[in-house]
């Protein structure tokens, strides 16, 4: 007999005679109530089982864990909490576990102890509500792009190029790492290596991504990206997503559009499509925070923190006039502020892109002409900037409790502009001769942008750890499953 999920039964308008459940026990009360849950919603279905024609052998095993398949008729329910229930007529064990050592017993546990299971802990109802909702943020993303006609690009994970030039890199070879072919000059010999040369993780997939724009006008990837940073931050993670547009002909003002359309677009989906597991999720925040101190607690629950996102337009404020509104602020002048900001060209930090959001204009803010020298070599100059005040046309998106969530920028497409870039900060003409073509033949304005999806995903959960939002976390000194 097919089994049906448990979402569709309770969803169900009528009574139904034989059904089949499949699914995993989360609680066996009396021996006689299952509360049974197969991924597909938050929320359990209660098999009624009849214990006194039940084997006692069989009732032993239904224990927290067990995979099991119940056959019978879904009928009203007669306790509170749920519209319909299941009375058993055949129950089946389909899976043991052992109940001495399943670690997730119906228990409060730390979201330390959950990380260190992490092959197990999306059986707990907040880890199925977060990756139910990352899948379908995920699936929104893909729809925003595909519903305006862009072009989805799957760009290289293993390349030769750093397109952020900050050398944070995951090195890849198949070189004998205990005995290094060298050159005459005893250096490491790359030519003998798999591609012939030294290659990489990717830590974004713009470059090549742009390339595509300057032929199919719209485009963007989704894929995996490293960085071999070592920040152990609830921010930071060595393997994450990234979701990066490229358009041909869009100047900045046109990317800071799309960005906000965007973002605004995927968090409405998913909250109709994600009601329950948000509710829930909100339920557990407000849980969770009421042991923080009044000050660290979140200013609005998470479904409103999430609808002020889609009613408020971003606020667009320029760098230098942020800087000013930072110097001028009272956690400033107290020193409250890890990173006192005392002139122009400062690299704002969390705390800095915090107070701006959560304090200051209380929206989210996007920031933009950035000075130069503190953004990458691709990012477009400015026109008519005092020496030694150089600005790009950079922008940041700041969420709050986030901090940046969105970096992009309007590209520099004059060849003799980006070339004198790359010669200042070291950056060899010959390794990225394929991305200057782009400037050589047909170069046109251009602009995209890049947003780290598991930052998105934390917003969108009330998550406050960034490892708790993709399912197998790699971090500095961990890389387990």
């Amino acid at each position: 007999m097919k089994h049906t999920k448990v979402k569709d039964l309770l969803n169900s308008t009528k009574t139904l005679h034989e059904v089949n459940a499949k699914g995993w026990v989360r609680t066996f009360r009396n021996n006689q109530f299952i509360a049974l849950n197969d991924g597909s919603t938050i929320h359990n279905i209660q098999c009624v089982v009849d214990f006194e024609n039940t084997p006692e052998e069989t009732l032993k095993r239904i224990t927290t864990g067990a995979a099991v398949s119940v056959t019978g008729d879904l009928v009203e329910s007669k306790g509170a909490g749920q519209k319909f229930e299941i009375q058993v007529k055949k129950l089946e064990i389909l899976g043991d576990s052992d109940a001495e050592k399943f670690p997730m017993q119906p228990k409060k546990h730390s979201l330390e102890f959950l990380r260190e299971n992490a092959h197990l802990r999306v059986r707990t109802n907040a880890f199925g509500a977060i990756m139910r909702v990352r899948s379908v943020l995920s699936f929104a993303v893909h729809q925003y792009f595909q519903e305006r006609g862009f072009v989805y690009v799957n760009t290289p994970v293993i390349t030769g190029a750093d397109a952020e030039g900050a050398g944070e890199m995951f090195q890849v070879t198949s070189l004998p790492l205990d005995n290094l072919p060298k050159t005459e000059e005893g250096n490491i010999d790359y030519k003998k290596d798999f591609f012939g040369k030294h290659t990489n993780l990717t830590v974004s997939g713009q470059l090549e991504a742009e390339t595509f724009a300057m032929a199919l006008g719209q485009v963007y990837t989704f894929g995996p990206t490293f960085r071999a940073e070592n920040s152990n931050t609830s921010r930071h993670l060595a393997e994450f997503w990234m979701i990066e547009p490229e358009v041909a002909f869009n100047d900045l003002d046109d990317n800071m559009d799309l960005a906000e359309d965007f973002i605004q677009y995927v968090i409405k989906y998913t909250m109709e499509k994600c009601a329950d597991d948000l509710k829930f999720l909100e339920g557990r925040l407000l849980e969770e925070e009421k042991s923080k101190p009044q000050a660290d607690r979140s200013e609005m629950p998470l479904l409103e923190k999430l609808n002020f996102v889609l009613e408020n337009n971003f606020k667009r404020v320029s760098y230098t006039e942020a800087i000013d509104i930072l110097r001028n602020s009272t956690p400033n002048k107290k020193k409250k502020f890890q990173y006192i900001i005392e002139e122009w060209g400062a690299d704002l930090q969390s705390e800095h892109e915090r107070f701006l959001v959560e304090k200051h204009f209380k929206c989210p803010v996007i920031l933009y002409d950035y000075p130069a020298n503190i953004k990458a070599f691709y990012m477009r100059l400015n026109d008519n900037t005092e020496p030694g005040k150089e600005t790009v046309r950079a922008m940041d998106i700041l969420f709050p409790g986030i901090g940046e969530i969105v970096g992009g920028s309007q590209r520099e497409e004059r060849l003799d502009v980006l070339m004198e870039k790359m010669k200042t900060i070291g950056i060899d003409e010959e390794e990225l001769w394929w991305y200057l073509d782009t400037r050589r033949f047909g170069s046109a304005v251009h602009s995209g942008f890049g947003l780290g999806f598991e930052r998105l995903v934390l917003f969108v959960t009330g998550m406050t750890n960034i490892r708790d939002v993709i399912p197998f976390p790699r971090t500095p000194g961990s890389a387990e499953f």
